[in-house]
């Protein structure tokens, strides 16, 4: 692991996704070898927006991730704070109301959303625990929490492959596809850093939710976190 491309400060990685916006989503599905596309499934189902529900999409990015909940008639707010992110999805969907915000300093009130969720992001946010308190903040009382995160494989053979997969397959990838592939040295080495499931489910409890759970994805590369605000 490169301990200097994780000892980043926020602007650094706020630029860093500036720099990668305008192929953002296209690169995380080539990368992905097009699972990203099924893992977004995955959280609408596991979410269950409802009609009249109000959603905070966290780490929105480009806006791609909340398209599912709006089509489901919840009134999503799409929130990044990367203004390059911000900047492309408001050219792709004007339709969503696309929000500069810092995760740990969320500019919302107390108790306004049904349900909040992020995916592929919390692992960026400088300190994890002030977003999971920030994001407990902001949801009703009986309101939920989906977290989509990279985690560790379940079937150790696996587990190992995917690692050698992450530390040298994934920068040439990102270098022919990508149009910042230094980014994606930094996400490979932030993904190996992550706590693995139950040390992301401790961190929930720990930040006050309550009946907190997950369920793995393609074989635990992604986990499913829940919780819910009591």
């Amino acid at each position: 692991m490169t301990r200097a491309s994780l000892d980043k400060q926020p602007h650094e990685v706020a630029a860093m996704f500036d720099d990668v916006a305008a192929r953002y989503d296209l690169t995380n599905d080539v990368l992905s070898l097009g699972q990203a596309r099924l893992w977004r499934k995955a959280v609408a189902r596991a979410l269950d927006a409802r009609a009249g529900e109000r959603v905070l999409d966290l780490a929105a990015g480009t806006g791609t991730s909340s398209l599912p909940f709006m089509a489901d008639g919840a009134y999503v707010v799409p929130c990044d704070f990367s203004l390059g992110m911000l900047r492309e999805g408001k050219q792709r969907h004007p339709q969503l109301p696309l929000t500069a915000g810092d995760a740990t300093r969320l500019p919302f009130a107390d108790d306004v959303f049904d349900a909040v969720t992020i995916s592929f992001g919390l692992r960026n946010v400088q300190d994890t625990d002030a977003a999971l308190r920030e994001l407990l903040r902001v949801t009703k009382p009986g309101g939920r929490v989906l977290i989509c995160e990279f985690s560790s494989p379940t079937w150790a053979p696996f587990r190992t492959v995917y690692t050698e997969y992450l530390m040298r397959a994934l920068p040439p990838v990102a270098r022919a596809v990508s149009s910042n592939p230094d980014a994606y040295v930094y996400l490979a080495d932030s993904i190996r850093a992550w706590p693995d499931q139950p040390g992301l489910a401790r961190k929930l409890q720990k930040a006050g939710w309550s009946r907190v759970a997950w369920r793995n994805l393609t074989g635990g590369v992604v986990a499913l976190h829940r919780g819910t605000k009591a």
